[in-house]
């Protein structure tokens, strides 16, 4: 039986992949509950609704316990993945955030004004990357739990101050401190790499680059660094090499952006699917419903395809900026 999925449903399902934050998902995924049509057609559908709806509740009620008990240093994954900033004291990170995403953290010219993590969202290229900026890590005081916010992350933002007379050692010490928990900082996985330390993809940021001698300490960075980490120059003051940035963390993160497209509709390009790259089109269809990868017939693609429209398999790989239109058997909805 076709679910006939009604306006109501499509419209809370598009807020839902738009949201930002648990509660907003969890007040999508009822109005979705309370939308969908009740028959033996999408069955499957509510069950799986009611499912995520509990899930959600039961980690919420988990946070607020958590919260009753004291400060949790867990930051909850948003948006298409999750980087962190880390670095010594004063090294503009603060700065870098509020430049980057739509978070307002106190930045104030001395050290240590950042006690506890600092999410914000990164726009880029229609989707969110989550910037979470944390304290800093020194030989004078690192917080215990930096290690495991780190572990957590999916990349690494090493930022150092190219003002600052002890750039070497800003670089130096949060490697060693880190490596000394077993997370190793690299620009890519290591083969050779003990299968008990954690590898995290790291880009190496200089910042204030706008000041007076920041291109011969850069220079000096890149002689050194340049073959151990990806090191980008950029200013959080003036913006310089910002672009850059965002293009570099997007890479980091080695997704690509999927555009859904429904038989006979345009496709929405305001709202991307994001999936590991080299993501074929039954990982995509998983991703939109889990239904519509046990379902999938196949799909046509509009993009890398050789023509538009072109009718591929399930394991056809998909590129950035793919429009995939899946076609399903008539047990679910489209």
């Amino acid at each position: 039986m076709p679910a006939n999925l009604t306006p109501d449903y499509l419209a809370a399902e598009k807020r839902y992949r738009q949201a930002k934050t648990d509660d907003e998902k969890l007040a999508c995924l009822e109005d979705m509950l309370s939308a969908i049509p009740k028959h033996k057609g999408t069955d499957k559908m509510q069950a799986d609704l009611r499912r995520r709806i509990s899930q959600m509740k039961k980690r919420a009620s988990e946070s607020q316990a958590r919260r009753r008990k004291g400060f949790s240093y867990r930051v909850p994954k948003e948006g298409a993945g999750q980087v962190v900033l880390l670095g010594a004291p004063n090294v503009g990170k603060s700065q870098l955030l509020v430049a980057m995403t739509n978070a307002r953290p106190d930045v104030a010219p001395y050290p240590f004004t950042t006690r506890a993590p600092i999410p914000g969202m990164m726009s880029f290229k229609n989707c969110q990357i989550q910037m979470v900026d944390i304290p800093p890590v020194s030989d004078e005081h690192t917080e215990h739990w930096i290690p495991e916010i780190v572990r957590a992350a999916d990349g690494v933002l090493l930022v150092v101050d190219l003002g600052s007379g002890d750039v070497l050692q800003q670089i130096e010490y949060p490697i060693a401190r880190l490596e000394r928990t077993k997370i190793k900082l690299v620009a890519a996985p290591e083969e050779s790499c003990p299968p008990n330390v954690t590898q995290k993809k790291t880009l190496l940021i200089a910042n204030k680059a706008d000041m007076e001698e920041a291109r011969e300490v850069f220079d000096t960075l890149k002689d050194r660094y340049g073959e151990q980490l990806p090191l980008i120059a950029v200013s959080a003051k003036s913006g310089v090499g910002l672009d850059e940035l965002r293009h570099a963390v997007f890479d980091l993160l080695e997704i690509v952006r999927i555009y859904s497209k429904s038989p006979g509709k345009q496709a929405d390009m305001n709202t991307p699917f994001t999936v590991p790259r080299g993501s074929t089109v039954l990982n995509f269809a998983e991703a939109v419903h889990k239904e519509f990868a046990e379902e999938l017939k196949f799909a046509r693609i509009w993009g890398s395809a050789k023509f538009d429209g072109q009718q591929v398999t399930k394991d056809y790989v998909l590129a950035d900026g793919d429009i995939v239109e899946l076609h399903v058997s008539s047990s679910v909805g489209r």
